[in-house]
């Protein structure tokens, strides 16, 4: 992967968490990398493209309701030597809630 420049504006927590999803589906093998209160990073076997929205769940705790958000994919890069992608993803819509629950998570 060709060196690049972190242009984020916040602090991502690495979180290395497989995704849930059907089987078959574009987000089965997925496991999620970092997160921040504006976007996640995930490693993934299916590309995904520039400008996708994708409806996500976020789990940030145990037994709390999960942070329901509208991303889109900001950037795709693939992984040297594998089979896999690395995708950064910005939250785009946020349900109501949910940017509460996030902020408070990364206070």
């Amino acid at each position: 992967m060709p060196a690049t420049f972190n242009n984020r504006i916040e602090v991502r927590n690495h979180c290395f968490v497989p995704v849930e999803s059907k089987s078959d589906s574009s987000f089965d093998l997925t496991q999620t990398v970092d997160i921040s209160c504006h976007g996640i990073g995930f490693i993934s076997s299916c590309p995904h493209n520039i400008n996708e929205k994708i409806a996500i769940e976020i789990q940030l705790k145990p037994n709390t309701d999960p942070v329901l958000v509208i991303g889109i994919v900001k950037w795709v890069r693939k992984v040297s030597d594998s089979e896999q992608y690395r995708i950064g993803m910005n939250y785009d819509e946020i349900s109501s809630g949910s940017q509460r629950r996030l902020d408070r998570y990364f206070e």
